[in-house]
């Protein structure tokens, strides 16, 4: 079923590029709507697969605004998102 979550912590395309690119092996195509706040995620996902892209998200360092993080778990999503956005914006520029 196709859904679309919101997320934390995604400010642009070096994140938007992380997200599709760690995502895709597992969760397929996944779309990142930059022109909404709090962003948004769009795949196609089953519900039994849903805990497990939360958890992959929290990983990157987008956890979805539904999460109940602690004061601890914010500001470590927060700083690796800071390094998945890095990672992005490097692989799109080597890429070109």
């Amino acid at each position: 079923m196709t859904k679309t979550l919101e997320v934390y912590n995604v400010k642009c395309g070096g994140c938007a590029n992380t997200l599709t690119t760690a995502l895709k092996e597992e969760f397929g195509e996944v779309t990142v709507n930059l022109e909404v706040e709090p962003r948004q995620i769009t795949l196609d996902i089953k519900d039994e697969k849903m805990e497990e892209l939360k958890v992959k998200l929290r990983g990157l360092g987008y956890p979805l605004t539904t999460d109940e993080l602690s004061g601890f778990d914010k500001v470590s999503t927060t700083a690796k998102s800071f390094v998945s956005c890095a990672v992005g914006k490097f692989n799109v520029a080597t890429s070109k």
